[in-house]
């Protein structure tokens, strides 16, 4: 992967700015207000718990997205506070442990809600979409060995079924 070497990281590096990027994922949690084109987990919550439809938007549903819930991500930018390396930039998400398609996560909130979520297919992928995307957090585990995700994501998704209103 190439190493972003933008003007914020090097001039924090020539200044010794504690300065830190980071490349969120797919953050989420029980407060998000997903949209149908945002913020997936959370909108497929309130479109299952409201009875709505589902819009799959190509990529037959299989497009892969790991999750990282809020809190894991205020921990991450505590670490990185509590030690600033300057002019680093990390990747910020789910990791390959919080990871799922959509049809994974739509068959998840299923079995929490114990009904079937209705859906229709759409066979044009969303503009931009991704078929698959996993953070790699070996760099920001590495610099901060005491953060680690403490949100898997069927936690993330019992805490969201039982909180997120349609």
């Amino acid at each position: 992967m190439a190493r972003y070497t933008g003007p914020k990281t090097k001039i924090s590096r020539r200044f010794g700015m504690n300065v830190g990027v980071f490349r969120g994922g797919c953050l989420t949690g029980e407060h998000h207000s997903g949209v149908q084109l945002h913020g997936f987990l959370s909108y497929l919550v309130k479109v299952a718990k409201s009875g709505e439809t589902y819009s799959i938007l190509g990529y037959k549903g299989k497009q892969v997205r790991d999750q990282i819930h809020s809190e894991d991500v205020i921990q991450a930018f505590l670490a990185f506070a509590a030690a600033p390396r300057p002019g680093e930039v990390y990747n910020l998400g789910g990791g390959r442990s919080n990871s799922a398609s959509i049809l994974e996560c739509i068959e998840k909130i299923e079995g929490l809600l114990g009904k079937k979520i209705n859906t229709r297919y759409v066979d044009e992928n969303r503009k931009g979409d991704h078929i698959c995307y996993i953070s790699d957090l070996r760099k920001l585990q590495s610099h901060f060995p005491d953060w680690k995700l403490e949100w898997s994501l069927d936690r993330i998704l019992e805490r969201m079924t039982q909180q997120v209103n349609p």
